[in-house]
């Protein structure tokens, strides 16, 4: 794979609807037509801030780790290895799918209560993509605090990976990281990078600028770091959050379409057929019945990896 070297490109999320009852949507930045990946990081969906009753029933998954992050709101996950978790602000729910998971998410609480949450994927690598599914939350991850060349410090969760020396306790399967940085108005903070990885920052909340001004961060988009960087300055006019994402490029072409990653056409199709013949692979969420979210059927191409633009 070539490497990138340092980049600041900006990339808008675009709203995506995801239907239902409550005609939910979603603003997407990851994966983008010129970049699919950040590391392992494949996929970037933010829900909210919305005042909406989240509902996804039973849904598959393969080749892939979610990663729910919330930022506003409760919800309640369910899956085929029988979970069965509630999850609040600041607590990480983390799913491998390996072979093959499903599970439901709900929100809790008062109907029309704000939901605000991070939902994002990491693609497996093949010595794990067919392994065992599992699940875990982490009620508690570690923080550190960035010191600030002017104003106050950053204060940094440790979401995914590792960042400056801190690790989470979260399980991964290659090297990332995904972290949280809540930043006062008035600070300038470096953040210190992996040189061997690439970087983005997705925005969440508050008025940034990149690099001393030569970029203003885009509402809900991300700026791509490329790689070959020790550290990122960033500047707050305002309070606000950013989330780091990065790891070591993932070297292997994946094809990802509805809620599957496999290597070909045919991993996908095969996931797919499983999925809708109700296939033990998968297995059943408990207290859901027969309600299950069906697979959309494929297009009429074949399949093909997803490629990043090779920017001059």
């Amino acid at each position: 794979m070539t490497r990138p070297g340092p980049r600041l490109i900006p990339l808008e999320a675009r709203e995506v609807p995801l239907g239902g009852l409550r005609a939910m949507s979603v603003q997407r930045v990851l994966p983008s037509r010129d970049l699919p990946t950040i590391g392992a990081w494949c996929f970037v969906d933010r829900f909210g801030p919305q005042r909406v009753t989240m509902t996804v029933d039973p849904h598959p998954h393969t080749g892939l780790q979610t990663v729910t992050w919330p930022l506003t709101g409760r919800i309640r996950h369910r899956d085929t290895l029988g979970s069965d978790t509630v999850l609040d602000v600041g607590q990480l729910n983390l799913m491998t799918a390996g072979d093959g998971v499903a599970h439901s998410e709900y929100s809790l609480g008062a109907e029309d209560d704000l939901l605000d949450a991070l939902q994002l994927w990491i693609a497996l690598p093949e010595r794990s993509r067919a392994g065992d599914a599992d699940f875990e939350t982490h009620t508690f991850l570690p923080r550190l605090t960035l010191p600030s060349l002017h104003g106050a410090d950053a204060v940094v969760t440790v979401v995914m990976g590792a960042f400056a020396g801190t690790r989470s306790p979260a399980t991964t399967h290659t090297p990332l990281v995904g972290a949280q940085v809540s930043l006062t108005a008035g600070s300038v903070v470096d953040l210190p990078l992996d040189p061997a990885w690439e970087h983005g920052l997705v925005h969440v909340d508050g008025d940034v600028t990149v690099e001393s001004g030569e970029i203003t961060m885009p509402e809900r988009g991300l700026i791509y770091l490329g790689d070959r960087r020790e550290r990122v300055r960033v500047s707050a006019a305002t309070d606000a959050t950013l989330f780091v994402l990065g790891g070591e490029p993932f070297a292997e072409d994946i094809v990802m379409w509805w809620n599957f990653i496999g290597r070909t056409h045919e991993d996908i199709a095969t996931a797919r057929d499983d999925w809708e013949a109700r296939s033990e692979r998968f297995g059943e969420v408990a207290g859901h019945g027969d309600v299950r979210i069906p697979a959309p059927p494929l297009p009429g191409v074949r399949l093909t990896p997803r490629r990043r633009r090779a920017w001059d």
